[in-house]
């Protein structure tokens, strides 16, 4: 019997006051439930409740529909369609990675391959590839890997940075508008001094860790999301952190160090940093165009083109040594850049401004951070602990002759490449953290600040009493007056003195 039901009946017996209330006060509580009961009518069959699994295929529903074109003249030559479609062939990849053990069911996939199709109906891509999956606590993350045309990205990028610039402009440097400004001119506080260091600008999109753009969706069909380029603060950050994922793209990010941004933020990070670790491909493979062999020794080539030419390694050496192996995604340095950016070098109008100024001790020119150059063997990646970064193994050790060579990433868990002859694809299934040999322990807080040196100017003294004031004040007006009375003296002494000549 529960409270709320328990109280009804007494209050409707302190309400009736039957004489025989023990002996009635069962029925008193069938009474009070039937009250209470009141039974759906408006139906002749059950209703039952929408579960999440039939919710999503409702969803998913529009995946399976294929579009009608009914005007004249308005159908698609199928040949072209399929030669000139960004969209991979999904369900081959998976083919092979499930000789492997790797991937997901068939099922998924398949909802997969049809999410990526309006992904590339929808946007002018250039070049679409399924990246993989991160998993999150309460959500997934589907992700595709995009090239857009040329021309078309930015104009899409120029519409969202006037926006973001429309309504910085409209704050000062404190994030106040101006009519907020205006309240506090009154009592404005003293301005700091302090400089802060300067900010590590993002790299161009279509270079660096920005080559790529990324969309997201938590399941298939539902709507695409674009992640906003990765800047190297995100990056460095991301670095000292751990943070399992929700699911939830707007969800904060409460850490130490804090982290610059939300988990849209934190996931972008976290596909660059994954990409820079883990994008291999078979020796060969990729080779450098014309254009990036006549540049200078000390510039960074970012750029590299198929090989007509690759005819395939065997199964045997790409298990054999992971000299044939390289990776083709840049290496990202710890200053968050693929590209190293020398935060002193300074502008035009910061030279003509120093000029006007005096002249000052110049700071010290940081040493630039130097990483692995594109298509470097996986030979030379480091260990850690004493355990190799990379394991290689066959799909099928009964029938060699048909196999495929699958590499694990060690550092990356989830991580995975597969090759055959001509053919190779990377895939990522895992919840975007990099291993550890330690258990994770947030870095701890910067030592507290020294309190500031004692001196008469800032040591704290007890206000004076009226007396004290007073006493001050006497003292001070005898001494004004014993001055003005030597002043007199010596004036008098003066004059005699001339009197005297």
């Amino acid at each position: 019997m529960s409270y709320d039901h328990l109280s009804q009946v007494m209050t409707t017996l302190l309400d009736e006051r039957p004489i025989n209330a023990v002996d009635i006060i069962e029925d008193i509580s069938k009474k009070v439930k039937r009250t209470q009961f009141s039974k759906k009518m408006d139906t002749l069959r059950d209703e039952y409740e929408n579960s999440m699994a039939y919710s999503l295929a409702e969803v998913q529903k529009s995946l399976f529909v294929k579009a009608i074109e009914t005007e004249e003249g308005a159908a698609v030559d199928h040949e072209e369609e399929v030669v000139d479609t960004p969209l991979p062939n999904v369900m081959e990849l998976a083919y092979y990675f499930e000789h492997t053990g790797i991937g997901l069911s068939s099922d998924e996939l398949y909802r997969i391959f049809l999410a990526l199709k309006q992904l590339v109906e929808t946007h002018p891509l250039q070049k679409c590839r399924f990246w993989g999956k991160v998993l999150g606590i309460n959500g997934n993350y589907i992700i595709a890997e995009v090239d857009f045309r040329e021309g078309e990205e930015d104009a899409e990028e120029l519409g969202e940075e006037e926006d973001a610039e429309g309504k910085e402009d409209d704050k000062d440097d404190f994030g106040r508008t101006e009519e907020e400004e205006t309240e506090e001119l009154e009592d404005k506080p003293p301005k700091s001094t302090y400089k802060p260091p300067p900010v590590i600008p993002k790299e161009e999109n279509r270079s660096g860790t920005n080559r790529y753009t990324y969309f997201v969706c938590s399941e298939p069909a539902k709507p695409w999301v674009k992640l906003p380029p990765v800047t190297p603060a995100q990056i460095t950050v991301a670095r000292k952190i751990k943070k399992f994922f929700t699911g939830n793209l707007d969800a904060p990010i409460i850490s130490y160090p804090p982290f610059p941004g939300n988990e849209m933020n934190y996931l972008r990070a976290q596909i660059a940093r994954i990409s820079a670790g883990t994008q291999i491909s078979p020796l060969g493979f990729y080779q450098f165009g014309e254009e990036e062999e006549e540049e200078e020794e000390g510039s960074v080539r970012e750029n590299y083109e198929e090989n007509p030419d690759f005819e395939g390694i065997a199964i045997a050496e790409l298990l054999d040594s992971m000299a044939n192996w390289v990776h083709h995604t840049q290496h990202i340095l710890p200053q968050g850049r693929c590209v190293w950016f020398n935060p002193v070098q300074k502008k035009e109008e910061d030279f003509e401004e120093e000029e006007e100024e005096e002249e000052k001790e110049a700071p010290d020119e940081p040493e630039p951070e130097v990483g692995p150059p594109l298509l470097t063997p996986l030979s030379e990646d480091a260990e850690v602990n004493n355990i190799p970064p990379w394991t290689v193994k066959p799909s099928s050790n009964l029938i060699p002759q048909y196999a495929s060579a699958l590499v694990r990433s060690n550092l990356w868990p989830g991580a995975y490449t597969f090759a055959i002859g001509k053919k190779f694809e990377n895939i990522y299934f895992g919840w975007g953290h990099k291993y550890s040999p330690e258990n994770y322990s947030p870095p701890p807080a910067p030592p507290v600040q020294a309190e500031y040196t004692s001196g008469p100017d800032t040591t704290e003294v007890d206000d004076p009493t009226v007396e004290e004031e007073q006493a001050l004040r006497a003292a001070l007006e005898e001494r004004l007056a014993a001055a003005e009375e030597a002043e007199e003296e010596e004036e008098e002494e003066e004059e005699e003195e001339e009197d005297d000549i």
